[in-house]
């Protein structure tokens, strides 16, 4: 299923952000550290240090040839991989950037974090349109539905809060997890929301009518990042338990764990991040222990 394949060192300090390119094999880490990195899969090997960043990053998202990228400090900003530079940095938030997402249809951006505020952006001219209040307190996740319908967002207060994107009004709030709320993701045919707690669960929700179908005690500890391969029925998790494990997407049962106590090779801290390569080879993995892994799927 997956095996581990390599392992990148160089950061100096936990990292919590990863976002692929476009461009083939080419993928961006950030975190604890003064800057962004770009990798190869084609070389496996490190590219280049791709900017300084002024705080802590705590999440990366990549569209149409630019890279966001947002900070502790609450500011954001946008590097044009043409232009090869920051194009804007805009103080965001007065507090941490959690999350960032695109809603393509609209050409908008969103942003949220430690403040419960999600700010919606122009992608012409990263002008503000929009801010409304999702939560008094942190808003952890944001998950955008395949057809661009709603939005959910994860939210410290253990809720689930839905809203639907054509006008930003709220359409739904879900109550299952007894903590945190801290990751979110659609299957990708939009048929259920699966949701990660700090209360080490997952909790799959049936759509349209958000019905808890199952509830399934995934980890030890909070479930930091779920995240659908590109093509197969899988998903993957991963937790500060140190684990990653692969889930079938339709019956949800638990294909493989990938730990230093299963596989004598993984992480030895928090795994803060996962994403898999456009391509669906490879699955992505970091964290608090500063070291990037990349595991192979196996046919």
């Amino acid at each position: 299923m997956l095996k581990h394949l390599h392992t990148f060192p160089g950061h100096q300090n936990p990292v919590y952000a990863l976002a692929n390119a476009d461009e083939d094999g080419v993928f961006f880490s950030a975190g604890n550290d003064k800057g962004v990195v770009e990798w190869s899969l084609h070389t496996m090997a490190f590219v280049k240090v791709k900017m300084p960043v002024q705080s802590s990053v705590y999440c990366l998202h990549y569209y149409n040839n630019q890279l966001f990228i947002g900070e502790r400090s609450g500011a954001f900003s946008v590097y044009d991989l043409k232009e090869q530079k920051v194009i804007v940095r805009i103080n965001a938030h007065i507090k941490p950037i959690f999350n960032i997402q695109t809603v393509k249809s609209k050409n908008e951006l969103l942003t949220t974090g430690e403040d419960g505020s999600v700010a919606v952006w122009s992608l012409n001219d990263f002008t503000e349109i929009y801010r409304f209040q999702v939560a008094y307190d942190t808003v952890r996740a944001i998950a955008i539905a395949p057809n661009e319908n709603e939005v959910a967002f994860g939210c410290k207060d253990h809720l689930i809060r839905i809203y639907n994107l054509a006008d930003y009004s709220l359409k739904q709030s879900l109550e299952g997890h007894s903590l945190p709320v801290t990751s979110l993701a659609y299957h990708p045919t939009g048929k259920y929301l699966i949701s990660g707690s700090r209360d080490a669960q997952l909790k799959i929700w049936d759509l349209p009518n958000y019905e808890l179908r199952e509830t399934v005690p995934a980890h030890m500890f909070t479930v930091y990042d779920i995240a659908f391969h590109p093509t197969l029925p899988y998903f993957a998790t991963s937790s500060q338990d140190k684990s990653i494990k692969l889930w079938d997407a339709e019956n949800f049962k638990l294909y493989k764990i990938l730990s230093l106590e299963k596989a004598g090779v993984g992480h030895t801290h928090s795994i803060n991040k996962i994403i898999w390569s456009n391509d669906g080879k490879y699955l992505i993995s970091t964290g608090d222990d500063r070291q990037v892994m990349v595991w192979e799927m196996e046919s």
